[in-house]
């Protein structure tokens, strides 16, 4: 679909030797394609390396021969069915004596047809004889055998406009997938000792520092070291509200920085960011073709061959039989029937449906990695989702503060707390002193001292405070009310009495709920949860979303084997999807018949290991791709029942003599282009 070819080899294979072989097979099946070498992207993390080969048709093959590097053969060709035209329509309106009116028609012909015909020469040369050029030579040579010069140059002309206007329609889907690519970052600033220089991406390495000014790409990921800034993100993740970023804040190549200047360390290499990967999977998604679209290539190799010798039967036949009818009658009838029976409309239509399908989901922020996985994403019938990170926010947050002594009020419970925790970094720590939002005088505090895995005892203002699990209460003999509660408490004590407690959870996203309902209403029959949290914590954001099934405590591999168990209960022809963000996911997302992943929050073994990477980390996107995969069948399904439909019909008044080759043409071409821009409804994906 990018027109670029990728080859992969063994290590220390001849590059120049397999290139030159390559360009020998291209230029056997498809001598008007020119090879341009593109370069290597050699995998530093695996052990093969990558070579990519650039394809420009300068004659067409399914009518993709428009390309944007070819505007000066798109113009000659404009120019050349111009004339054609030109000389067609002179024909047809002049009132001329037989050879010049044949000299026009044959001309005009030439220069329309032409290289169809040559085409189909070539083809069959090369032992491919079933193909719509054939179909075309043989209609309209046979056309012109019969005397109807106007109907055999009308074929190649509208067949002509037709690949054409096609050809443009392609081209935009094309487009729409290369303005994608456009988060590609150009240049990378790096910092050589006070000033920077401009170096390409691929250039600079883990650790380097670069900077980046208002108005420039982050061209790779990192962590920011120096600066503040709204980033805009829609690239990668479609939010549209920017993000801000400050000091430690990690940042992702392919963000636009909008008004801070940042200078960043990079944590990863070109080849490994987040960009490069995006890219990387668009550029391969199509070459996992859909099972619909394989279905179109065996459904030629029968279809062709069948209606070149039912075309001839029709035209030898009757004839002898029927009494009173003629060779040249029934000959072109036979003729008409060749010309309907063109399977161009399906051949393009049905690859840029799917394409048009991954290219709408891109838009909402949906990465779906191959067309088998869009067509796999209508059969679903059970979704088995992870909970930290997938269904909650992953970030702890003090959702309860629990006070067992009426003298010590909420905030000052707070307060407590949050001077014990002033000088830890650990995550409940930090979510504390958020709660508290106010300054901490740290010089207030006489002493602080760590009692590793308990908590923590410090002296403030002459109180002794502990904070920490209930082991601490029980190593300093306290007396305390255990507190019921999903999520992590921290137990407090102020001069060896217990005042109380605050209760620490993860929060659940905002749209999970809205997911689940979302996903029994489009018809998913199971919703699991396998969390490797504690049962309670696993049992409550259960019920709340309202699953059917939770499993809790599970390591990674008994994530796998629960995911085996699931899996026996579906049909024949169901499909499980299991959505996760984290390293320990990445198994069970390889396993699943469709895994998803969450890409702004996700680890990258995630992103790998998925089918499709949903960039806003939001589920209910989930429900999104599950009706785009679905429209996008519909759209597929009703270009070929539609296709059939008009050319059963053409067909059948072509056989009893009614439908002329004009009919004929319409059949092909019209319902090639109605079914092209059919399939371009789907990148439109505006209320789903």
């Amino acid at each position: 679909m990018m027109k670029t070819l990728t080859v992969e080899m063994v290590e220390d294979s001849d590059i120049d030797e397999i290139v030159k072989s390559v360009r020998e097979v291209i230029n056997r099946f498809e001598p008007h394609v020119v090879v341009k070498e593109k370069g290597k992207s050699t995998k530093q993390s695996s052990d093969e390396g990558r070579h990519h080969v650039h394809h420009h048709n300068h004659d067409h093959h399914h009518g993709h021969h428009h390309d944007h590097h070819h505007g000066e053969n798109s113009r000659t060709e404009m120019i050349r069915i111009g004339i054609g035209a030109v000389l067609f329509f002179a024909a047809i309106i002049l009132k001329l004596s037989n050879t010049m009116e044949f000299a026009l028609y044959f001309s005009s012909y030439l220069l329309v047809g032409g290289e169809v015909l040559l085409r189909a020469g070539r083809n069959i040369l090369r032992g491919q004889v079933f193909d719509e050029n054939f179909l075309m030579g043989i209609a309209t040579i046979g056309a012109f055998t019969i005397g109807e010069f106007a109907e055999g140059v009308a074929v190649m002309l509208f067949y002509q406009i037709g690949e054409f206007f096609q050809g443009l329609a392609v081209n935009r889907s094309r487009k729409s997938i290369a303005e994608l690519m456009d988060i590609r970052p150009d240049y990378a600033n790096l910092k050589v000792g006070n000033d920077f220089k401009r170096v390409s991406p691929e250039e600079v390495a883990v650790g380097d520092y670069i900077i980046v000014k208002p108005g420039e790409k982050v061209p790779l990921d990192g962590v920011v070291v120096e600066g503040t800034s709204m980033l805009d993100t829609s690239a990668l993740t479609g939010e549209s509200v920017p993000r801000e970023v400050e000091v430690d804040s990690s940042v992702l190549g392919g963000f636009i920085n909008k008004n801070g200047l940042l200078t960043i360390k990079v944590s990863k290499a070109f080849s490994e960011s987040t960009v490069s990967k995006i890219l990387e999977l668009v550029e391969n998604a199509s070459s996992k073709k859909a099972p619909t679209e394989n279905f179109i290539t065996k459904f030629a190799r029968y279809y062709t061959p069948f209606v070149v010798v039912a075309a001839f039967a029709l035209a030898v036949i009757p004839p002898l039989v029927i009494e009173g009818a003629t060779f040249p009658q029934w000959i072109y009838r036979a003729l008409v029937f060749l010309v309907v029976s063109c399977p161009c409309a399906l051949v393009v239509s049905i690859p840029l449906g799917f394409f048009g399908g991954i290219g709408g989901a891109s838009k909402h922020g949906i990465l779906v990695k191959g067309g088998n996985y869009l067509e796999a994403l209508q059969n679903v019938e059970m979704v088995v989702f992870d909970k930290t990170g997938t269904l909650t926010k992953g970030i702890f947050k003090v959702t309860e503060i629990i006070t067992s002594d009426s003298n010590v009020s909420r905030e000052q419970l707070l307060e407590y707390a949050a001077y014990a925790e002033s000088y830890s970094n650990h995550p409940i720590a930090t979510s504390i002193l958020k709660a508290y939002g106010k300054t901490i005088n740290q010089e207030e505090i006489e002493s602080y001292d760590e009692i590793s895995g308990h908590g923590i005892k410090v002296k403030v203002m002459g109180k002794e405070i502990l904070a920490g699990n209930i082991r601490l209460m029980e190593k300093e003999k306290i007396k305390y009310q255990s507190v019921e509660a999903t999520g992590t408490v921290v137990y407090l004590a102020v001069d060896r009495k217990f005042i109380g407690g605050i209760i620490i959870s993860d929060e659940i996203k905002e749209d999970s709920e809205r997911a689940i309902k979302g996903l029994k209403a489009i018809g998913i029959k199971k919703t699991v949860m396998l969390t490797g949290d504690h049962k309670q914590v696993g049992m409550k954001v259960g019920n709340q979303l309202g699953l059917d099934e939770v499993y809790a405590e599970l390591l990674p591999d008994q994530k796998v084997e629960k995911l085996e168990e699931l899996d026996k209960q579906k049909s024949p022809k169901g499909k499980m999807i299991f959505v996760g963000d984290g390293i320990n996911d990445a198994p069970v997302l390889a396993r699943a018949d469709i895994g998803v992943a969450m890409g702004g929050l996700g680890s990258d073994a995630a992103i790998e290991a998925a089918d499709v990477v949903l960039m806003t980390d939001e589920p209910y996107k989930l429900v999104s791709a599950i009706k785009i995969a679905k429209r996008t069948k519909r759209i597929v399904w009703q270009n070929i029942l539609f296709a059939f439909g008009v050319k059963g019909i053409v067909l059948l008044l072509g056989a009893g003599g009614l439908a002329t080759m004009w009919e004929a043409v319409f059949a092909d071409v019209g319902v090639a282009l109605i079914a092209v821009f059919n399939a371009m409804r789907v990148l439109n994906v505006k209320n789903i």
